[in-house]
């Protein structure tokens, strides 16, 4: 039998702080946020790269062809560097400011999976640790203005054979990331230079689809992801971010669609997530480094996206130890039987961090796996370290939830402090479960619940 309530206020565990109102004023920093978010504007000057000797019948190695097409566009003082119609096999893709990688519809860049082609190494974040490692497949740093546009199809061709095979599991084996994420991870806790951290071959730590590491206006619009190595668009220390109208498909381990990292001024808007662990993660570092470069994420909104497969819809964390503010998400839809939850917070005491003002309000959710709102501040290491981390003003409006096994998964610790969690105006329908609070306070108003149990 389904049971029916309207609460004006449950409290949940432990009493909130601060003042209930009907919705949140921080929705009126939007505009401004907006105005501040501007897509570069190129040259009207092409450079097609079968005019560079590249040839589209996915055997021919045009990684040539396409380096010396954006070199000249760069020196040219910049513009669009076009892939036209057909398969194109490459490597990696430096991208200097003022170039636009444009594919043309029915254009696919095929990257190679031999990974020596993706060396020598650069400056990046490995889960976000910095080091040096394998290339992302499309990278730039330090440039202003940089992008990636068309209606043509990124295919990474991972799989479990290629890169996706080096994910490893508990035990350390060979030809796994295991041993050397072991040894990543505790030179950042032993404050290790960077410049000495040095992976590549034998160390199997895979490398990120796109990496736009220390740009401003970037813009990632229309195209199509497929089979990535690890995470897919990672803007990393970025500002001025537009990401609008991709379609994200890609199933493999720790495949995120989209991880702003210490960014500040995003929009992602219209796109498509279907992905083997968080559609969105918005991340600022882990635990020393996230502490040592001490730039959080904020100002991301996130809107007009569908999210079909995935660990959440919108994460923040785990690696977030720089912390983060100011998240707006409206008006998106999710569903699926894989998708866990539609809003998840994930951090623990060695981590850290503190997420807050996160807003999320006029969102359709079909389905989720375990929860609406999951906050897991015993994630990996858990309670032991001196961080505890911190999330509050936490608030929900106007979710409409057909089915879900819970609408709450929060789970605190006594020294972490989660607080200012409201959830307003919303209908949660199919709830097979109490919800699991601990060490938290959470505050419904005017919500309906309708519950099987």
């Amino acid at each position: 039998m389904i049971k029916k309530s309207r609460l004006l206020m449950a409290l949940l565990a432990l009493a909130t702080t601060g003042p209930l109102y009907a919705g949140a004023p921080e929705w009126n920093q939007v505009p401004e946020i907006l105005r501040r978010i501007v897509p570069p504007v190129f040259p009207p000057h092409d450079w097609v790269i079968t005019d560079f000797g590249a040839v589209g019948d996915g055997t021919n190695d045009a990684s040539e062809a396409i380096h010396r097409a954006v070199a000249t566009c760069a020196q040219q003082g910049g513009g669009r560097v076009i892939i036209p119609a057909g398969v194109f096999l490459t490597g990696p893709i430096q991208l200097p400011g003022g170039v636009n990688l444009h594919l043309e519809t029915n254009a696919t860049l095929r990257f190679k999976t031999d990974s020596q082609a993706y060396l020598p190494a650069v400056f990046t974040r490995f889960e976000g640790i910095e080091c040096y490692n394998y290339s992302p497949l499309i990278y730039a740093r330090g440039q202003t203005n940089v992008a990636i546009t068309g209606a043509g199809t990124l295919d990474g061709q991972a799989t479990d054979e290629t890169w996706l095979g080096w994910r490893g599991r508990k035990t350390a084996l060979p030809g796994t990331q295991t041993a050397a994420r072991k040894r990543l991870d505790t030179m950042n806790n032993e404050q290790v230079p960077v410049s000495e951290r040095r992976f590549g071959a034998g160390d199997f730590l895979r490398p990120d689809f796109i990496q736009f590491n220390g740009c401003r206006g970037v813009l990632i619009e229309g195209v199509r992801i497929r089979r990535s190595p690890m995470w897919e668009l990672h803007p990393l220390l970025c500002t001025n971010v537009t990401v609008r109208g991709v379609d994200i498909f890609s199933h493999g381990a720790n495949n995120d669609g989209c991880d702003p990292e210490s960014c500040r001024d995003v929009l992602i808007e219209n796109c498509v997530f279907d992905t083997g662990d968080d559609c969105i993660s918005i991340k600022s570092g882990r635990n020393n480094d996230g502490r040592r470069v001490g730039v959080p994420s904020e100002n991301l909104i996130i809107r007009h996206c569908l999210m079909r497969d995935g660990h959440a819809g919108t994460a923040i964390g785990s690696e977030i130890s720089g912390g983060c503010s100011n998240v707006f998400i409206e008006d998106c839809n999710m569903s699926s039987s894989n998708l866990l939850c539609a809003l998840r917070l994930k951090s623990n005491a060695m981590r850290g961090g503190v997420e807050q003002n996160i807003f999320m309000r006029n969102v359709q959710v079909g389905r989720v796996a375990d929860s609406v709102l999951q906050i897991n501040f015993l994630y990996e290491e858990g309670a032991r370290g001196a961080y505890p981390p911190g999330a509050r003003n936490i608030v929900l409006e106007n979710i409409t939830v057909e089915h879900t096994p819970r609408v709450l998964n929060v789970t605190g610790f006594p020294a972490a402090r989660i607080s200012g969690i409201r959830i307003f105006d919303s209908t949660f329908k199919q709830i097979a479960a109490p919800d699991a609070v601990t060490n938290a306070g959470v505050q419904f108003v005017n919500c309906s619940l309708e519950r099987r149990y």
